[in-house]
C-alpha cells in the first residue's frame, strides 16, 4: 500500500508560527512521525508540502497515475477557499482521501469552518495535532483491508 501525504501553505512553518494554536512539533518531527508510522503499518508514504494551490492540484492528479491507494491532505488556508482542490480530489475518485488538521477547525474563526476538501474526502481527523496524520494513515489503511474506519469524522458516503 502507497500514501501519499499533502500538506498545504505554511505547514511548513509549524513549530514556529502560532504554537498556542498548532503545538510546538515542528514540521520535520511530525514528517518523521509519519515515515516512522508508515513503517510499522509496514506501508510506503511520501510526504510533500508546497505553498502553492496549482501544485496541490498537480500532486493529487498525479496520484491517480502513479498508483497511489490514498491521500492524506492538511490543505492549510486552501481548506477554506479551494473549489480547486475539491475538483482534484473528485476527480481522481475511487482514490479514498482523509483531510487533516492539526487544530479544530469548528472551534477557531467562522471562515475555518467550512471545508471544500471534505467535500471529496471520507474522513476528516481535526483537532488531535500531529497525532492527526497518523490517525488519518490509519483510516485509509483500514479501509483498504476493508474494515470499518475508526476515528475521524465521516463526511462522505463511505463507499468512495
Amino acid at each position: 500500500m502507497k500514501l501519499l501525504v499533502l500538506n498545504g501553505p505554511n505547514i511548513n512553518m509549524i513549530g514556529i508560527r502560532e504554537k498556542g494554536i498548532y503545538g510546538t512539533v515542528d514540521y520535520k518531527a511530525i514528517v518523521q512521525m509519519i515515515h516512522d508510522h508508515a513503517e510499522k503499518l509496514n506501508i510506503e508514504v511520501e510526504v510533500r508540502q508546497t505553498n502553492h494551490e496549482g501544485t496541490l492540484v498537480d500532486w493529487i492528479q498525479e496520484a491517480y497515475f502513479t498508483g497511489v491507494d490514498g491521500i492524506v491532505i492538511n490543505p492549510g488556508a486552501y481548506t477554506h477557499t479551494s473549489i480547486a482542490i475539491l475538483d482534484a480530489l473528485k476527480a481522481i475518485a475511487p482514490i479514498p482521501a482523509v483531510e487533516i488538521h492539526l487544530s479544530d477547525i469548528m472551534q477557531r474563526e467562522s471562515f475555518r469552518h467550512i471545508s471544500y476538501p471534505a467535500m471529496a474526502c471520507v474522513a476528516q481527523v481535526k483537532g488531535k495535532g500531529a497525532q492527526g496524520y497518523l490517525e488519518a494513515m490509519d483510516i485509509l489503511v483500514n479501509r483498504k483491508k476493508g474494515l470499518t474506519p475508526t476515528g475521524g469524522d465521516p463526511v462522505n458516503d463511505a463507499t468512495r
